[in-house]
């Protein structure tokens, strides 16, 4: 099932996606809820992130690639860590499909995408196992983690590089009933494609991760967690367009454009 969250001239709005409309719902999938008579197109109407996650949690470092890759650029020796690296992302970079991300004028070159599958915490969870914990998964949607490199060797929270508004796309759906053993990431940019990687191949899985962070954490329904990505990413600039694709969930896409 693909689960959306949009507006069409009202307040905002779960739905249903089935082919190319919404069926609109009382309630959120979350909790109780019920089809209302009455479907929109997706064409009428704006789709927003697919949830507002009550907290928002990412891991670095999780993709064997990325951690080499990463290393080799900056000059160092490959760093694997015995269990995941979590921080937290601000809500207020989040934007959805087709929303533009702000390249800030003092950005330097090193403005860079990098293509992630989400977990959407589906229930409650307190120190959990892994088996729990993927239990406890409600779904996945696809997320953008834009970062600014030059700000991130000197900004140890990631405030400015990794939560400045915008830079954290995400969407366009939810997706239930799938895993990630069985995607790919697909990365275009430009319409060409750059990167394409087993979704799976995690260092930690999705169940690992969520495990981890429940261990002091209450993770909670709507929650997010970004599982890192398999990939040295290239540069963003304006004018680019940015895709990524994960299979079974749609495509995210996204214009750069300069900042004031």
């Amino acid at each position: 099932m693909l689960w959306c969250r949009f507006q069409n001239g009202r307040s905002p709005s779960y739905g249903i996606v089935e082919g190319d409309s919404i069926v609109v719902i009382e309630g959120d999938p979350f909790s109780d809820y019920r089809r209302l008579p009455g479907s929109h197109r997706l064409t009428e109407v704006t789709l927003l992130v697919p949830v507002v996650p009550p907290t928002f949690y990412a891991i670095g470092s999780n993709y064997h690639n990325h951690v080499v890759g990463r290393a080799e650029v900056k000059g160092t020796k490959p760093k694997f860590y015995d269990r995941p690296r979590v921080g937290y992302r601000a809500n207020s970079a989040l934007v959805p499909t087709g929303a533009a991300i702000v390249k800030p004028k003092d950005a330097g070159a090193k403005f860079e995408y990098e293509g992630e599958i989400v977990a959407v915490v589906g229930k409650t969870m307190r120190n959990v196992s892994p088996q729990d914990a993927a239990a406890g998964i409600f779904g996945w949607t696809i997320g953008n983690d834009v970062t600014e490199r030059d700000w991130q060797s000197a900004d140890p929270t990631n405030l400015r590089s990794k939560n400045a508004d915008t830079f954290k796309p995400m969407g366009p759906f939810i997706a239930t009933g799938i895993e990630p053993c069985d995607m790919t990431t697909c990365v275009r940019l430009n319409g060409k494609t750059v990167h394409s990687f087993p979704t799976g191949n995690m260092l930690f899985s999705a169940a690992e991760v969520l495990s981890d962070i429940s261990r002091t954490n209450t993770l909670s329904p709507g929650d997010v967690v970004w599982l890192g990505t398999d990939e040295v990413p290239q540069a963003l600039n304006p004018g680019d367009v940015i895709e990524i694709e994960i299979t079974g969930i749609g495509v995210l896409r996204n214009p750069v454009v300069a900042g004031a």
